[in-house]
């Protein structure tokens, strides 16, 4: 979709972002917490995206796998956004709610799954009210835009509606993070950007 946007007009908004500061690891009502290690096998923390995982090809969501989980975590939840869309807020391009702490998720697993899934996993709402991954599109021109995929270690708690979106993630997972881990991946149109080599790192 946003591929279409002209170059000119994509340059244009470069200075419009929604900031880093947004992201859902830094609210301040989900507390101190520690760190995780959240990984993938595609791509390096800081690498840029190969093109599978976005809207320039087959659209799906990239493998991730996690480490270092704390005692007393009951389930995982995990959201991806864009800090550098030219929007108000962080675009999200995925939330899944309810992922066993044992375990990964393979490329691909990211798809709408209606009320949920056997393993008792819920894939919410991205920032185009459908379930499932939202392939990176970044605006032509626009600059590099990062791609924040936050994982958190809950204790037990309330569970959430089926389909979730980010604003009934936060609520609910509000003083009960115990842990946390960030990957980012970069992509961008119109200017070039090589792929890094494959490896990760934990949130500093």
């Amino acid at each position: 979709m946003l591929e279409h946007i002209p170059h000119w007009l994509g340059s244009a908004l470069k200075g419009f972002r929604a900031g880093v500061g947004k992201l859902t690891i830094v609210q301040p009502q989900l507390g101190s917490f520690a760190t995780l290690h959240l990984a993938s096998s595609a791509f390096a923390n800081g690498a840029r995206l190969p093109e599978r995982f976005t809207a320039d090809g087959a659209g799906v969501s990239p493998p991730l796998f996690w480490t270092g989980l704390p005692e007393g975590t009951a389930r995982l939840a995990l959201i991806v956004e864009d800090p550098d869309a030219p929007s108000p807020q962080p675009l999200v391009h995925a939330l899944v709610w309810d992922l066993p702490p044992e375990g990964d998720l393979k490329e691909g697993a990211i798809v709408s799954d209606g009320a949920g899934s056997d393993d008792g996993g819920d894939v919410g709402r991205n920032s185009f009210l459908g379930e499932g991954w939202l392939p990176p599109d970044p605006p032509t021109g626009h600059g590099e835009h990062a791609y924040a995929f936050q994982l958190f270690a809950l204790a037990d708690g309330p569970d959430l509606p089926e389909s979730p979106g980010r604003a009934a993630l936060i609520e609910a997972m509000a003083g009960r993070v115990l842990a946390a881990g960030l990957l980012t991946g970069t992509y961008s149109r119109g200017e070039g950007a090589p792929i890094g080599p494959v490896g990760s790192a934990a949130l500093a």
